[in-house]
């Protein structure tokens, strides 16, 4: 296992078979975002992104208990107190999300008790999200007399659809995992012992499979996502075009004819 020496204890990033692993390690505030995390988060994910032996990210929570439970009010006084640190602030949180959104390699959400506000919203950037049978979800800004973005608005409803954004929205109540995977907001739900194995067989399932190919499809389920007049469709047609130029391609043909598992490289 291979870890990143990072500026803040409170996020961890390690890389084992593949599979990189970026967890917020606060459990004493039940994960929730500081700014030294938030500062931290593209650091990891440029790192990542530039590994070619990491294939995948897995973002999880450490302690069992929460996967991130919002943002961590309780340095507000001393990080947001001025209009230069909630500036500065703004900018750093919305630098990691948008690092975090345009990750052009799988990212997969371990989600083990509370994703509240904030950690719904870092949920919502991973491409696939795995729940525990004891998590709970819910976006409480009405209840706090908060604003909400459009951008975070439009994620949740291009995953849940309009009807269930509203609901979540407009009550501001926590879901079960059973109601979220209802809704659509999570993949899977999976009992809170299995949840580690499930997320990490899942994962080396994605792993095995052709890089190139994945990119290709991730993006263009992205853009597909947007605007029409937003596409970049020749981008998608270059992605696919690398693809049938790969050494990868040439791999599974042969190994799909010699009835083996193929190795793929990303190239």
């Amino acid at each position: 296992m291979n870890r990143l020496d990072l500026p803040t204890k409170k996020i961890i990033a390690e890389v084992e078979e593949n599979i990189g692993w970026l967890i917020f390690n606060q459990p004493k505030k039940r994960n929730a975002v500081s700014l030294e995390m938030w500062e931290a988060i593209p650091v990891v994910i440029e790192e990542f992104s530039k590994n070619d032996d990491v294939r995948l990210i897995v973002m999880k929570g450490e302690g069992g208990k929460a996967f991130v439970s919002g943002a961590d009010i309780s340095e507000f006084e001393e990080v947001r107190s001025t209009p230069e640190q909630v500036e500065y602030y703004e900018q750093a949180s919305s630098l990691a999300k948008n690092s975090l959104t345009n990750f052009q390699k799988p990212l997969i959400a371990m989600i083990e008790g509370y994703c509240i506000g904030g950690g719904m919203g870092i949920a919502l950037t991973a491409d696939i999200r795995i729940a525990s049978n004891d998590s709970q979800f819910g976006v409480p800004a009405a209840k706090l007399g908060l604003g909400y973005g459009y951008d975070g608005i439009k994620e949740l409803m291009n995953l849940v659809g309009p009807s269930y954004a509203k609901e979540i929205f407009f009550t501001g109540d926590r879901f079960s995992s059973g109601q979220a995977e209802k809704m659509g907001l999570v993949n899977a739900v999976v009992e809170k012992k299995q949840l580690q194995e499930y997320v990490e067989n899942f994962s080396s399932i994605i792993a095995n499979n052709a890089p190139l190919t994945i990119k290709s499809s991730k993006a263009a389920i992205n853009e597909g996502l947007k605007n029409f007049n937003m596409q970049n469709l020749d981008y998608i047609a270059e992605l696919v075009d690398r693809c049938f130029k790969s050494e990868d391609y040439i791999e599974g043909r042969r190994a799909f004819m010699e009835k083996r598992k193929p190795n793929f490289k990303g190239i």
